[in-house]
């Protein structure tokens, strides 16, 4: 029955099926053109830009649900993404440096204690800020589990309580939106001190390599969360579809378009928004604990206001409102950006002046994003809905 009801919602919306069945085609053939498990014609560095850029496309989905449906214009849904890198971040470094501790110290006689193991790894860990005993908020660090839940769980509660606090007294617009940059910078601020318990400016690195795993090839090891980066997007973005669908999506929309009238039916508006909030802010975490072990390192500077800012131009030129616009949006951008930024492209020779995109790539990015918001309001997407109109008459 279930499957019945799935199918005819499928074919109700073959754009689902649509993007369902791109994303696996080309995750397909990603695989078989890669280094790990393919034929090599694709390097392992670009393999893992392609599954940092759909983490990327999640969080924007994440984004577009927040704003492009509830009309809650966030400025500050990266640091939830940042957060959820953290917090799978401090299992990555404490496993892998308590395993390089124990290999270190196999051939003493004595085993090491408990405590002696724990002394070594903080000072592994925090001596580059001066440190040596391991912070209270690394109490779960040691377990697989227990860490992975705080994923969820811290970026889960400081959006709900940061959100109550808000929706609660009404704030909206352009207000809301400065007190969602004024909460990312200050959290950026703090995890910037070398007191934060998160090592300051250096941030937690070598992410990349998997406890225990070092036998393993970083190429079979991309191609694994390349996979898992496609799968998740993949169910983000059904599961988003689902939600925006149903009556609690119209309902959203409803509050994004005349939240008075939504208010007047009866609906607790305040309640609606902070659930959207709070689920769009564990989404973008989820997104960000899968985005970091490919990125390697993290770091506050990926905290800064400017980066919230980056999302909702994203989710602007992909078209605001459709989620594959959201994903269009991020994956052109971010390739385009790895592209210009990664000194591939030519510079260009203006006669009075030499254009070089590693330079002027912002300035691009805000002009391609005025032009967007002045003639191109629905985005990318809206030329998708423009031709899918015209194949239809």
């Amino acid at each position: 029955m279930e499957n019945t009801l799935f199918t005819k919602f499928l074919i109700r919306n073959p754009s689902v099926l649509i993007f369902l069945g791109l994303l696996a085609m080309f995750t397909i053939l990603v695989v078989v053109l890669a280094e790990g498990f393919g034929i090599g014609i694709i390097s392992t560095s670009f393999v893992k830009t392609l599954g940092k850029t759909m983490c990327l496309c999640i969080v924007a989905i994440a984004m577009d649900l927040v704003w492009g449906y509830c009309g809650i214009l966030s400025l500050g849904h990266f640091a939830f993404f940042a957060l959820g890198g953290y917090m799978i971040g401090m299992w990555l470094m404490f496993a892998r440096t308590k395993l390089i501790v124990l290999e270190a110290a196999q051939n003493i006689a004595l085993p090491l204690t408990n405590t002696e193991i724990s002394e070594a790894v903080g000072i592994q860990i925090f001596g580059v800020v001066g440190g040596a005993e391991i912070p209270f908020i690394w109490a779960l660090a040691d377990n697989f589990w227990l860490q992975v839940s705080m994923v969820v769980i811290i970026p889960g509660m400081l959006a709900l309580i940061f959100g109550w606090l808000a929706f609660r007294s009404r704030v909206n617009g352009v207000y809301l939106s400065i007190l969602t940059q004024a909460m990312t910078l200050a959290l950026a601020l703090y995890l910037f001190q070398n007191d934060s318990g998160l090592r300051g400016n250096n941030g937690l690195s070598g992410l990349q390599n998997l406890p225990g795993m070092d036998d393993i090839s970083q190429a079979y090891i991309s191609i694994w969360f390349f996979i898992a980066s496609a799968f998740a997007l993949g169910i983000i973005y059904l599961l988003s579809y689902l939600f925006v669908s149903s009556k609690l999506g119209n309902i959203i929309r409803g509050i994004r378009d005349h939240e008075a009238r939504i208010r007047f039916l009866g609906y607790d508006v305040e309640s609606y928004k902070l659930f959207v909030f709070t689920l769009t802010a564990v989404i973008a975490a989820a997104a960000g604990a899968l985005y970091y072990p490919q990125a390697g390192i993290i770091n506050p500077a990926e905290l800064a206001p400017i980066a919230s800012i980056y999302l909702a131009v994203w989710v602007a030129i992909g078209g605001r409102g459709r989620l594959y616009g959201a994903v269009i949006g991020a994956a052109f951008v971010s390739l385009l950006s790895s592209y210009l930024t990664g000194g591939q492209a030519p510079d260009i020779n203006l006669g009075f002046t030499v254009l070089k995109w590693t330079e002027w790539w912002l300035v691009f990015l805000g002009f391609s994003f005025v032009a967007v918001t002045l003639y191109a309001p629905k985005g990318i997407g809206g030329m998708i809905d423009l031709f899918s109109s015209k194949e239809g008459k």
